[in-house]
């Protein structure tokens, strides 16, 4: 995009409807963008404070009386204003950073805090899905017992929050071997919730979304997960272990719904798949939400990291040459949760800055919140910027990783393993921070 004419203007001719840019780094200033049309006396203030000898200004975008006023020839015997004299009156040789600039490191702080909770909040959450499974054969009803303690404590807690953030997890986070389970119980109830089901029909879908996998316990390592040139003998193997799921959830004394939605968690509607093939409304309405959540979570997370997809790619394929597999309801209302760009995806903005999709408000998803690579600031002090509250800043594509130029991909550093929680949304507002 070419760039609109500008003049340099001194400080002094700073004023309220001149289109300004900064060039500066965005933990630099406490604006929420660089490039804003001045508005208050506070934001003259502020810019007169910044220690810049002068600022672009963009006369075309900004109001015309003002740019007539500061154009206008200076009249015969007038003295201009110096350079530095906002500072000189206060008895500053150099200008101060504003005061905003300390409640950047405030948020910063704040910030890193929430992140923090929601990954010791999923850590949690596997360790107990570990010992749970250590009990389910050995101990079933004390396995049950631990397995529904675990879900009402998410239900429970998703239920207090009016509007829920999904938030992009840590690398490494977890348990090896629950991560799988409890992220597919994550956004399960996430979309319970979106559907409007009842409580009792939550705790269902949580029991059978954290357990649905659990008949693999009794595989070899090696086929936990279906590859690429699998035997017909593995993978009749493999597929069995749907009915050992069920069989472990009867002896585990789990109700009729939970048992019915863990049976057809790998049934499409199209009766492509497996065990038996089912069609449409033949599956059950948790059973629907069940396969379509773990058939996206396998295509971000395969057998092989190598094969795996971003989340836009796995959302763009699902819709466009896997619909007939869905229930065209529930698909709908999966993308509307997690936006077009749900967390971890790599995006380039109308800015042409690179950005890592981190969280999305399963309510107004269209317009997620990321990270911004910018080389002026370091990676630790990166903060989030919600573009919900930067309407002239919006996403131009989604990229895969290997298209980031080298300093980007290791700025923002994209998730091997895509993993989620949720949040309150009333406690991610305050994390919003302009960049």
């Amino acid at each position: 995009m070419e760039e609109e004419p500008f003049i340099l203007v001194d400080l002094h001719q700073l004023r309220i409807g001149m289109y300004i840019v900064l060039d500066l780094g965005w933990l630099s200033h406490p604006f929420p963008v660089n490039r804003f049309r001045i508005a208050s006396d506070s934001q003259l203030e502020i810019l007169r404070e910044l220690g810049l000898d002068k600022v672009r200004c963009i006369p075309s975008l900004s109001d015309s009386e003002v740019m007539d006023e500061v154009l206008a020839p200076t009249p015969a015997g007038a003295r201009a204003v110096p350079q530095g004299f906002a500072a000189a009156l206060n008895g500053k040789s150099h200008p101060e950073p504003s005061a905003d600039l300390a409640r950047i490191d405030d948020r910063l702080q704040l910030q890193r805090e929430r992140l923090d909770a929601c990954d010791r909040r999923f850590v949690e959450t596997t360790r107990q899905f570990r010992k749970l499974a250590e009990n389910v054969q050995g101990s079933p009803a004390l396995a049950r017992m631990e397995s529904e303690n675990l879900v009402n404590g998410c239900v429970q807690e998703l239920l207090q929050c009016s509007d829920s953030v999904i938030v992009l997890l840590s690398e490494g986070v977890g348990e090896r071997n629950a991560l799988h389970p409890v992220n597919v119980m994550v956004l399960s109830l996430l979309m319970g919730k979106a559907q409007g089901l009842e409580p009792q029909a939550l705790q269902d879908l949580g029991l059978a979304a954290l357990l649905h996998d659990i008949g693999k316990l009794k595989l070899p390592a090696s086929l936990v997960l279906p590859f690429p040139g699998i035997q017909p003998m593995d993978l009749a193997r493999y597929r069995g272990h749907v009915g050992e799921s069920v069989l472990l959830g009867k002896a585990m004394g789990l109700p009729s719904p939970v048992l019915l939605a863990m049976a057809q968690h790998h049934e499409m509607a199209d009766g492509t798949g497996f065990p038996l093939r089912m069609r449409g409304e033949d599956i059950c309405a948790a059973g629907r939400i069940l396969s379509l959540v773990n058939h996206y979570e396998r295509l971000c997370n395969p057998a092989g990291p190598s094969m795996g997809m971003t989340p836009h790619e796995a959302l763009s394929v699902m819709f466009a040459q896997q619909k007939g597999l869905f229930d065209p309801m529930v698909l709908g209302l999966f993308i509307r949760m997690m936006g077009v760009y749900p967390p971890g995806s790599v995006v380039q903005l109308a800015n042409n800055r690179f950005a890592l999709v981190v969280s999305v408000n399963s309510s107004r998803p269209l317009r997620p919140r990321v990270i911004v690579h910018d080389p002026l600031v370091p990676r630790e002090r990166a903060l989030v910027l919600d573009l919900e509250t930067q309407p002239e800043l919006g996403i131009r594509r989604s990229l895969r990783p290997s298209q980031l130029p080298r300093e980007a991909l290791e700025y923002l550093s994209p998730r091997q393993r895509i993993c989620y929680f949720f949040e309150r949304a009333v406690d991610a507002e305050r994390l919003e921070v302009g960049v």
